[in-house]
């Protein structure tokens, strides 16, 4: 069984996330403050339909790469949803219960993870690697 990134599923749970409109996403990382799981995303969604479309489409991903949720809770919860993957945990809430249960605040030891970075860092690498690509196009049609 091959290992499965953590770290490149987070990122890719917080994109989704943010491409289907959440506010406010998150990354902690858990690592040296728990062993419930090496990350958690948390984000805001702004209704439950918003909710459930995030959920959905962070499972659907995940599972074309095989991946599983080891648990769920807020299966009929209209405010929260957590999806369980062993190494990272998903929390997808409405404004109000985010702010009442402050997960931030409780886990306020953890690393917050730079999204922004993230996004621009990874934009660099595609960016380079489409160059090298094209450039080795273009020198293997001079041949």
């Amino acid at each position: 069984m091959a290992k499965i990134d953590f770290f490149a599923l987070t990122v890719k749970a917080a994109e989704i996330a943010d491409d289907k409109k959440a506010i406010d996403t998150i990354i902690l990382d858990m690592r040296k403050v728990t062993a419930i799981a090496n990350y958690f995303v948390i984000t805001t969604a702004q209704s439950t339909p918003q909710i459930d479309a995030i959920s959905i489409e962070i499972e659907k991903t995940f599972k074309e790469q095989d991946i599983r949720p080891l648990g769920k809770d807020g299966v009929f919860s209209s405010s929260w949803k957590v999806i369980d993957y062993g190494g990272i945990v998903i929390h997808i809430m409405l404004s109000e219960i985010r702010e009442s249960y402050k997960l931030e605040k409780l886990w306020d030891n953890a690393v917050v993870v730079n999204i922004k970075k993230l996004k621009s860092k990874t934009e660099k690498i595609t960016a380079t690697k489409e160059v090298k690509k094209k450039t080795a196009v273009k020198k293997q049609q001079k041949l």
